[in-house]
């Protein structure tokens, strides 16, 4: 079926990525940035405390984690629980919304992973 056939109304309520003013590109922003979708990939093995998950993803800062998280929980792909504790304590995990987004990113990275090797002699062969 061709982007066409489909009427306005049925592709705004689906999303259209090639329309500049649709909201769907906020959320390609943010689940696949750099962050995000490691953020997801971390969350897709369990709950994790804030401090964890900055442990786990190399080279984050404080700011772009909490942003990050921020960005998805607003998207409906990350829960945040707060417990009432003294010190406080929050957890994340993935909502079913953003377990399938982190089914989808993983399988990318995935693929780059697999693939660097072959990526790395392509570049290499360039830069001689």
């Amino acid at each position: 079926m061709s982007l066409k056939s489909v009427s306005l109304a049925d592709r705004m309520e689906r999303g259209d990525l090639m329309a500049a003013a649709c909201p769907s590109r906020e959320v390609f922003r943010h689940v696949t940035s750099q962050w995000g979708v490691l953020v997801l990939i971390v969350l897709d093995g369990g709950t994790h405390r804030f401090s964890q998950l900055r442990r786990k993803i190399g080279g984050i800062s404080e700011r772009m984690l909490a942003q990050t998280l921020q960005w998805l929980e607003g998207d409906g792909l990350v829960d945040r629980v707060a417990y009432k504790v003294v010190p406080p304590h929050v957890e994340y995990s993935l909502t079913p919304l953003g377990r399938e987004a982190a089914e989808k990113v993983a399988a990318l990275a995935d693929w780059i992973e697999r693939s660097l090797p072959e990526i790395a002699a392509i570049r290499d062969a360039r830069d001689r």
